[in-house]
């Protein structure tokens, strides 16, 4: 096993019919670029009911059919926020637990310390997060999953990962290893995943790579580390 090799993201999902949700870091193979992107998927009728839309600045989950809502608390929230020159990146209301936490003069794994995974028992499905800080024409980044200790949820294990930019390097992390009864969490460090210079073919090769019956929306966004303009696309299952 090569633990330096960089995978094509989309073999990595292909046959995987649930891999949850999920959080891609890295930049891009000219090294001119900042890359994130996140993506949803859902198996009940309550989870497949949203769509990506951004507003004020930031991107949130929200619903396709209001009338169709059963439950708000875990699939609506802002999954990308900005302060200062840090971009925020989560799957779920933790999003505004790291904005505030910074507000505060804290940092990324200190502002989540008040977190852990949803209460979606049995799945205990993990909170993960991640944050590009910018500074000097560049960027690194932070990672974190909040999962649950064991099969009980009696307890909440912490990890965060801290990465410096590399070109053509991203990494990987997403909620859960593929379907199941409990769904498994994921498993070790985030995936080493290769990324490309063309937001386009980025966002349709992880987009058609994802299972056709649970994928619902997709985010991607390049950020030009010279000028600081954004390129990014938005795909929802439901229009």
């Amino acid at each position: 096993m090569n633990i330096y090799n960089v995978n094509d993201i989309a073999e990595l999902i292909r046959d995987n019919t649930y891999v949850g949700r999920g959080i891609v870091i890295g930049k891009s193979a000219d090294g001119k670029k900042a890359v994130s992107a996140y993506f949803i998927m859902g198996r009940s009728q309550n989870s497949r009911n949203r769509v990506f839309v951004k507003r004020g600045g930031a991107l949130y989950t929200e619903p396709y059919d209001a009338s169709k809502v059963q439950d708000p608390s875990l699939i609506i929230y802002a999954a990308v926020r900005e302060y200062e020159n840090k971009l925020i990146v989560t799957n779920g209301d933790q999003t505004d637990t790291i904005y505030d936490g910074l507000t505060a003069g804290k940092c990324f794994s200190a502002a989540l310390a008040s977190r852990e995974f949803e209460p979606d028992k049995p799945n205990f499905t993990p909170r993960i997060s991640g944050m590009l800080t910018f500074a000097d024409g560049d960027f690194n980044y932070s990672m974190s999953i909040l999962k649950s200790i064991d099969a009980d949820g009696s307890d909440c294990a912490r990890y965060t990962f801290d990465y410096p930019a590399k070109a053509g390097l991203g990494h990987f992390i997403h909620t859960y290893v593929c379907d199941g009864s409990p769904i498994p969490t994921f498993q070790g460090e985030p995936e080493r995943v290769a990324v490309g210079d063309c937001i386009d073919e980025f966002t349709s090769s992880l987009w058609d790579a994802l299972n056709a019956d649970n994928k619902i929306s997709l985010y991607v966004r390049y950020t030009d580390l010279a000028t600081g303009a954004i390129d990014e696309r938005i795909v929802n299952k439901n229009v």
